[in-house]
């Protein structure tokens, strides 16, 4: 058997090796290592793929949010709704702003922002809603849409990790994450479903002033050269890295196929353990899984970690603490309890092996293992 990793770059690369080895080396021999042609064809192709008119690339998945939050233009001191449980970029990018960001609870199933608890905590300061679209599938986008038109808010999805998901909507009519709310941001970090061999990122908006600003705003808050409309930023995409993305992207449909093929195999194997709770899915959402993510009742999560470690199998913990009690973050006045089902969830969550490479021989082997560990465990 192969060796299993977390994520498998160098097989997928060696899948595809002779195209993105071609793709770069032209870079190279024509020196446009700036802005060259492949950052405006990525962005045209991610369009077309995407399904929405305006594809900003910028230099990763956390200038793609805060170029998002500066464009839309809040005063200082404008609150910005998050969930507790879900990566730091969301929280430090308002912060930096000069804004404030409010942590709410998520839902225990899917793991998404709870749109009531996200309505309870708008006030008159309350600027925005940004949905995180977690480890691969959306967040309850028609809830949120719904809150937010009727309080006059922006809405500003990070879907770093599903990229390609879809969201049916009430009325039947279907979106691809980012499509949905005013901006739409992901990054292209190695590791994610559409990664490149760096750091990367977009944004994504059917406005076309704002994608215009948002434009202006990632290359020095300039619409031409030298002329200067607004303080903007340097975020941009390196040639090198959209060269590449422009290879993966005619792969991300299959390379999602196989992420969900997996998925697959790990439910069917897990469906009759009552002990184990496999990622719930939306009946709204499709699930593109960045991550496998399961909940082990009545073992510790780290001893199961460790023990799946001493048998070859990589497992983490996505995340390990929410938001509101870490150090950074100690001045918004939150404490242990406010938001219990994100603490919970940082206890109990570990997630599986999840990329496209995985074959057979490895998922048998990964979940006997986590059969016979948690069993043993409950004995």
């Amino acid at each position: 058997m192969r060796p299993i990793h977390m994520v498998d770059l160098f097989s997928q690369y060696e899948r595809i090796k002779p195209e993105i080895d071609a793709a770069i080396q032209n870079v190279i021999d024509t020196t446009a290592f700036i802005n060259g042609p492949d950052v405006k064809l990525f962005a045209k192709e991610l369009s077309e793929w995407l399904d929405v008119p305006y594809v900003i690339p910028c230099a990763n998945g956390t200038d793609a949010l805060q170029v998002a939050i500066m464009a839309l233009d809040l005063p200082k001191g404008s609150e910005i709704i998050v969930p507790a449980f879900n990566y730091v970029a969301t929280a430090e990018v308002i912060a930096l702003l000069d804004m404030v960001p409010v942590f709410v609870d998520v839902l225990p199933g899917t793991f998404g922002i709870d749109p009531v608890k996200a309505e309870a905590a708008i006030t008159g300061k309350t600027g925005a809603i940004m949905p995180v679209h977690l480890f691969g599938q959306c967040a309850d986008m028609a809830s949120i849409l719904a809150i937010a038109a009727k309080h006059k808010l922006f809405v500003i999805e990070d879907c770093a990790q599903a990229i390609g998901a879809k969201y049916t909507m009430p009325d039947g009519q279907v979106y691809t994450a980012g499509a949905m709310g005013h901006v739409g941001t992901t990054s292209f970090f190695p590791s994610k479903n559409l990664g490149c061999m760096g750091d990367g990122g977009a944004i994504f908006t059917v406005n076309e002033a704002l994608a215009a600003r948002m434009q202006m705003i990632a290359n020095h808050g300039q619409k031409k050269k030298y002329s200067y409309e607004t303080i903007g930023v340097n975020s941009r995409l390196d040639t090198v890295q959209a060269a590449l993305l422009r290879v993966k992207l005619r792969y991300l449909t299959s390379f999602t196929e196989s992420r969900i093929d997996a998925a697959t195999y790990y439910d069917d194997a897990f469906a009759a353990a009552d002990n184990i709770l496999t990622p719930v899915r939306d009946p709204n959402s499709t699930h593109v899984f960045h991550q496998y993510t399961i909940q082990v009742l009545g073992q510790n999560r780290d001893e199961l970690k460790a023990s799946l470690a001493a048998k070859g199998i990589p497992a983490m913990v996505y995340y390990p603490g929410p938001l509101h009690l870490q150090k950074a973050y100690e001045y918004l006045g939150f404490k242990a309890g406010d938001f219990p089902v994100a603490e919970h969830l940082c206890t109990q969550v570990i997630s599986l092996p999840m990329h496209t490479e995985l074959d057979e021989e490895q998922l048998a082997y990964i979940c006997s293992s986590v059969l016979e560990l948690v069993s043993v465990a409950q004995n």
